[in-house]
């Protein structure tokens, strides 16, 4: 479980990395804008819902605890 939602992670960090160098090169030197930082920020936007829902999923079907303190503490 640790695995999947480190994996996600990371490629939510990946996708915005790809539009960070996406915004940088596009434009430059007279070349025509693309619209990469766009899919790819849409990217990272799926894959933060994918993984909201994945761990929501995950907390109904008992997969996963929640732990710390008692919430009547």
């Amino acid at each position: 479980m640790k695995f999947l939602i480190a994996l996600a992670l990371l490629g939510i960090v990946g996708a915005l990395a790809l539009a960070g160098r996406a915004m940088l090169k596009d434009g430059r030197d007279g070349q025509p804008k693309t619209n990469r930082m766009v899919r790819a920020l849409a990217l990272r936007v799926a894959l933060s819902i994918a993984l909201f829902l994945f761990i929501w999923l995950s907390y109904h079907m008992g997969w996963v605890q929640p732990t710390g303190l008692p919430v009547s503490r």
